[in-house]
């Protein structure tokens, strides 16, 4: 599954505050994936005399994350989200607010983490298309990580499928305008949405 993570060139200067947690999550992120598909695995060959071990790692990958998660939305949501004064700079910290609640949803137990991801996306998605080019890298990275967010965590096939899909042919129609810095990054973005269009088209062969 393809995902935008890290910052664009031309959100550096956004992404100082958030430095620290946007390296810690994805990176947490990655091991407790890596630890969940060695567990599965292990149960498989019902090798139980490694379970306590990769368990205990499980739990602490899960808290790490959890408590990168909970501070990052809590400067999101008390100091960089209202100081956004709309445009760019709200897309991209209510984006990602939605990518660190969908993080969290992939631990956490319920719907509560599922649900305000939800929340922030929709917000990012009303901001973005009120004050962004289909072809913006901000409002790409946004629909891309949505569809995923719908496909992969809500089990919402459809709808995934249909954001990534619309979001691309608006798009692809537009990138020809584009200069070619601007082409280069916004066209990267595209390409994956095709990725994630072409998988998911396979699984629901």
């Amino acid at each position: 599954m393809r995902q935008r993570e890290g910052c664009a060139p031309r959100c550096q200067g956004r992404c100082y505050a958030s430095r620290p947690y946007a390296c810690r999550g994805p990176s947490r992120r990655s091991a407790w994936r890596i630890i969940i598909s060695i567990e599965l695995r292990e149960r498989e060959r019902d090798t139980v005399e490694n379970l306590p071990m990769i368990s205990a790692l499980r739990n602490q990958f899960e808290s790490e994350l959890s408590a990168v998660c909970d501070d990052l939305l809590g400067l999101l949501d008390n100091y960089l989200i209202p100081a956004a004064m709309g445009g760019e700079a709200k897309v991209f910290y209510l984006k990602m607010k939605g990518d660190y609640h969908r993080y969290y949803a992939e631990t956490a137990h319920g719907d509560t983490q599922k649900q305000l991801a939800l929340e922030a996306y929709k917000l990012a998605s009303d901001e973005a298309a009120s004050s962004l080019a289909p072809t913006h890298p901000i409002r790409l990275g946004l629909v891309l990580n949505f569809s995923v967010f719908h496909y992969e965590i809500m089990k919402q096939h459809d709808t995934g499928l249909a954001l990534a899909r619309n979001a691309y042919g608006e798009a692809v129609t537009e990138l020809e305008n584009l200069d070619e810095e601007a082409y280069r990054e916004s066209n990267l973005i595209v390409q994956l949405l095709r990725d994630n269009l072409n998988l998911w088209a396979n699984e629901n062969q």
